[in-house]
C-alpha cells in the first residue's frame, strides 16, 4: 500500500493553470499532488555568444526552491552567494529537455529562458519543472508565432518527465516525498510526445534492480508521460 492509497500505476492529481503570469511571455502553474511550481517562459532577441551569427537560437532554464518550499526553512541561495551543485544539475537538465523539443534553426537567434521556481515541494519537482516548462515554452512560441516572427512552428513535439522507483518492492509511479525519501530504487524519466526517449537518470538508492525491473519502470512512465502529455494538450488547447 502507498501512503497516498494510490494505485502503484497512478499519477498524483495533475492540473496546469496557464498565463498566470501578467509580463512573461509565456506561464503556468503546475500542481502534481502536493509539488508546485510556478514556470514562466521570457522571450529574449540574442542568444548565448557561442551562438551569434549561427542562424540557432537557444532555449534555457533556471531552477529554485522558496525558503518555505519544504517542511523547515532553506536559505535563499542568493543569500548564501552561490547555487547548489543540486540546483544546477536540475536546471542543466531541464535545459537540455526542453531543447529536446524544438528546431533551434526554425526559432532563429533568440533565447528563451525558462525559470521554474518551486513553491511547493513533496517529491519529483524537477519532473513537475520539465512537464511546466514545456507549456510555458510553448505559449512563448505561440506568441512569436502569432506576431509573425518565426515563419513555421519551432515547437518539435511535447516534453513531459516522470518519476518511477521501486518502494517497498513494488514498482510505482510518481513518487511523492514518502515515497522518494525511502525507495529503493528512484529515477526519473524525460520522454518526448512521441515515447521517444531524452534523458533518465536511475540510481539503486538502498539496492540494485534488475534488466526487467528497469523495463517495467520504463513502461510504466510511458504511461505516465500520455496522461501528462493530455494534461499539457488541454492546458495549450493544442
Amino acid at each position: 500500500m502507498r501512503p497516498s492509497g494510490r494505485k502503484l500505476s497512478e499519477l498524483r492529481q495533475v492540473s496546469i493553470e496557464t498565463d498566470v503570469m501578467k509580463h512573461a511571455e509565456g506561464s503556468c502553474l503546475i500542481r502534481m499532488g502536493d509539488t508546485h511550481v510556478l514556470c514562466s517562459a521570457t522571450l529574449e532577441e540574442k542568444t548565448p555568444p557561442f551562438l551569434k551569427n549561427t542562424g540557432l537560437g537557444w532555449v534555457t532554464a533556471e531552477y529554485g526552491m522558496l525558503p518555505r518550499a519544504t517542511n523547515t526553512r532553506m536559505r535563499r541561495e542568493a543569500a548564501a552567494g552561490k547555487q547548489s551543485g543540486r540546483t544546477q544539475e536540475i536546471q542543466r537538465l531541464i535545459g537540455r529537455s526542453l531543447r529536446a523539443g524544438i528546431d533551434r534553426s526554425a526559432l532563429g537567434e533568440r533565447q528563451i529562458v525558462v525559470d521554474c521556481d518551486v513553491l511547493q515541494a513533496d517529491g519529483g519537482t524537477r519532473c513537475a519543472s520539465i512537464t511546466g516548462g514545456w507549456v510555458a515554452l510553448r505559449l512563448a512560441v505561440n506568441r512569436l508565432m502569432k506576431a509573425g516572427e518565426v515563419s513555421g512552428d519551432p515547437i518539435l513535439d511535447h516534453v513531459a518527465a516522470v518519476s518511477c522507483g521501486i518502494y517497498a518492492g513494488q514498482t510505482v509511479l510518481d513518487l511523492d516525498y514518502l515515497e522518494d525519501s525511502s525507495a529503493g530504487t528512484d529515477g526519473n524519466f524525460v520522454i518526448n510526445g512521441s515515447g521517444r526517449l531524452i534523458e533518465v537518470q536511475m540510481s539503486a538508492e538502498g539496492s540494485t534492480f534488475s534488466r526487467d525491473q528497469l523495463a517495467e519502470l520504463l513502461d510504466m512512465a510511458q504511461a505516465g508521460i500520455d496522461d501528462l502529455v493530455a494534461v499539457q494538450r488541454a492546458a495549450v488547447g493544442q
